[in-house]
């Protein structure tokens, strides 16, 4: 085992297969690395982030503190431990040793070198108040969810939707061309539960478990903790704690409605999104391409998909994603809302292959109130035919980045 670490740390350009695809946040890595002593990569285990890191800067040392024997050597001589790199490291998974944040503030401002120190973490909580407390100003945050539809296209994976929703987005199960099922099996037990064991006191495991399957359930729902307490058998509270743990964790994301100056009768509870589809089609029980093509949520997870990929590519830009939904009382909606300045760009998603024109309803309405922040609205489907009906532009969903491309223009 010494031997194959040593290895490891000597040799830092050690790839998986799967970095042949090319990360399109690697662009922003490179970018920052020259403008900050350090760069902070979060996002959720397994993303590529580690890969990310080795690939962009080879000849930068690695070390993960994940490592029981490393970190116990960097609790009990931090100075020494960080004297080990000189011009720096990628420190993997950091939030292990976040007492080690202060020692690398006080480098860093001694130093007054660029691009020293890439750290990378899993837990957003955990991280989050440790930058903020010794690292505010000294390192700019990225994060790095599973893979694009671009980087798979790019890469040759073409899989039909139902595939693509099933088998999800992490490199991994491309990389080893693994079972969606073993693949998502695997992860849930050896990264969900072990690390939010660790976090909050779960009493009964069996109970999480389901509370993580009837948050699959309501994917694109408006998120009610208090229905959600009474199936799972559990109080509010314990509710509103775990779903906080799962979204520090990037297993999930909460997408706000927006109501600015839109009237008072406006649904403002956010909704609830898995960070990947393969791992909430798992918590469903659809292992195959076929039982999503008849599953009843299928269109909630492409919906899912959808919002997945405008999130990535805020994020791939270093930006926050500055996503909404809109839904009154009277139950007109759209499933996102861009904010883009003083603009806003309604994104409705539809599963079908057919355009129907009452596809337009939600977007239309939404015109009608927004009034001047208004200029051109989305309608993302599975079909093929994509055309411009006014102002709104009717996608297939494996041209999202289109949106982008038309509103900024």
């Amino acid at each position: 085992m010494g031997t194959f670490k040593v290895t490891l740390e000597k040799c830092p350009t050690f790839l998986y297969k799967y970095n042949m695809i090319k990360r399109e946040l690697e662009k922003t890595l490179k970018k920052l690395i020259k403008k900050y002593p350090i760069v902070t990569l979060m996002g959720p285990r397994q993303s590529g982030k580690t890969t990310l890191a080795k690939s962009c800067f080879p000849k930068k040392p690695y070390c993960s503190l994940e490592d029981i024997d490393t970190r116990q050597f960097a609790e009990q001589d931090p100075r020494g431990f960080l004297a080990r790199y000189p011009n720096g490291a990628i420190l993997d998974e950091i939030q292990q040793a976040p007492f080690l944040l202060s020692y690398i503030q006080t480098i860093v401002d001694n130093d007054k070198r660029k691009g020293l120190f890439i750290l990378t973490g899993s837990h957003q909580l955990q991280l989050s108040q440790g930058v903020s407390q010794s690292l505010a100003g000294r390192t700019a945050l990225l994060t790095l969810l599973p893979l694009t539809l671009a980087e798979l296209f790019k890469s040759s994976f073409n899989d039909e939707i139902d595939e693509q929703l099933v088998k999800g987005f992490y490199p991994g199960v491309y990389d080893n061309d693994l079972e969606p099922v073993v693949a998502y099996r695997s992860y849930l037990q050896t990264y969900i539960e072990r690390d939010l064991r660790q976090l909050i006191n779960i009493k009964d495991l069996s109970t999480f478990q389901r509370f993580l399957k009837l948050c699959a359930g309501r994917i694109g729902q408006i998120l009610n903790k208090h229905s959600l307490a009474n199936e799972v058998g559990v109080s509010s509270t314990t509710i509103e704690s775990w779903i906080s743990m799962l979204e520090a964790s990037h297993i999930i994301i909460r997408l706000q409605p927006y109501f600015e100056n839109l009237g008072k009768r406006i649904v403002k509870s956010p909704k609830l999104y898995f960070t990947d589809t393969g791992l909430a089609s798992y918590l469903l029980d659809i292992h195959d391409a076929r039982q999503m093509n008849r599953d009843p949520l299928r269109g909630n997870l492409i919906e899912n998909l959808v919002f997945l990929e405008l999130v990535k590519h805020s994020f791939n830009q270093g930006l926050d994603h500055q996503l909404y939904y809109f839904r009154d009382q009277h139950q007109n909606e759209v499933d996102f809302i861009h904010k883009s300045g003083s603009s806003l760009v309604p994104i409705e998603v539809k599963s079908a292959k057919t355009f129907h024109p009452e596809f337009l309803r939600g977007i239309e309405f939404f015109a009608s109130i927004a009034k001047k922040k208004f200029s051109k609205g989305f309608v993302v489907y599975t079909g093929e035919h994509e055309q411009n009906i006014k102002n709104i532009k009717v996608l297939n969903y494996k041209n999202i980045s289109k949106i982008y491309y038309n509103y900024s223009r």
